[in-house]
């Protein structure tokens, strides 16, 4: 079983910071007393000590203390102050390689550079290389989708251990980071996409009679099932569309509804402006 055999530390120990933890410990890739996190809730230590039996704190200095690797799972309105207060520890010179994995969504590694390099002499910054991840809700139930870019300090070692524990979670690639407010509305946003679909199937099917538990069923062994058909036999969704479409029939019936409301027009359309508001929210 493979092993990374660092310290990890959370800062932050919301929802997908808590998911994280449990990928680390299901995946085998930490024992619990290998991993740390703070949070401003009490309640919320006790919480993921209970659960994970982890070490917990409510400083954030203890965390840089204890960590080799720090994940950055706080909301992004609460970055700049716990990037300071972090900063603000820092000795005249730092001595030891931290990795810092930032899943703060639409703050950028220039930002976050800001903050943490600002009194640091050339060395030193590139003894704490950064990494900027966009992961998805999935990765709550170890089903995540996610995407990485590091900052001109990040090694392939950095790279790879951040992969390892993404990988806990779900699937990674890497791109650039000018890539990742794409990435936000498509598979950042995207699941909530997928929600509202389901919604408007099960809401049709009980429309048309089906009790709500049959409608849930049928739409999500047919996703389910149509992903897989996908996958597995690597031919384009256009393709397979095409191949369920008979001429005259009730799936052609359907999707000319959906042409003549330009559903796909809307649809992109919305999904740019996901990353629009995601460029924004990315600007100092």
């Amino acid at each position: 079983m493979k092993r990374l055999n660092k310290r990890i530390g959370f800062i932050g120990g919301g929802n997908m910071g808590a998911a994280m933890i449990n990928g680390l410990i299901e995946s085998g890739l930490c024992e619990p007393s290998e991993i740390w996190a703070s949070d401003v809730r009490e309640a919320r230590l006790r919480q993921l000590n209970d659960a994970y039996k982890i070490n917990v704190t409510d400083e954030n200095k203890k965390i840089l203390d204890e960590a080799d690797i720090l994940i950055l799972a706080v909301k992004p309105q609460d970055m700049d102050g716990v990037l300071q207060a972090i900063a603000s520890t820092f000795p005249r010179t730092i001595k030891g390689v931290k990795l810092f994995i930032s899943i703060a969504a639409g703050f950028p590694i220039k930002r976050i550079e800001g903050h943490l390099y600002s009194t640091l002499d050339e060395n030193s910054k590139g003894l704490l290389p950064i990494v900027r991840v966009m992961p998805n809700t999935p990765a709550l139930v170890l089903a995540g989708m996610a995407v990485m870019a590091g900052n001109q300090y990040a090694k392939e070692s950095d790279l790879s251990q951040a992969r390892m524990i993404l990988e806990a979670i779900g699937k990674v690639i890497e791109l650039q980071e000018e890539d990742l407010d794409a990435v936000t509305a498509l598979s950042g946003s995207g699941p909530a996409y997928i929600f509202y679909v389901i919604e408007s199937l099960v809401e049709a099917g009980t429309g048309l009679g089906l009790r709500p538990s049959h409608a849930l069923s049928l739409t999500l062994e047919t996703i389910k099932g149509s992903v897989k058909l996908l996958e597995e036999t690597g031919e384009g969704a256009a393709s397979l569309r095409k191949k369920v479409t008979s001429k005259g029939g009730t799936t052609e019936a359907a999707l000319s509804v959906m042409e003549r409301h330009k559903v796909k027009t809307h649809l992109i359309e919305a999904i740019r402006a996901a990353a629009r508001r995601s460029q924004e929210l990315s600007s100092p």
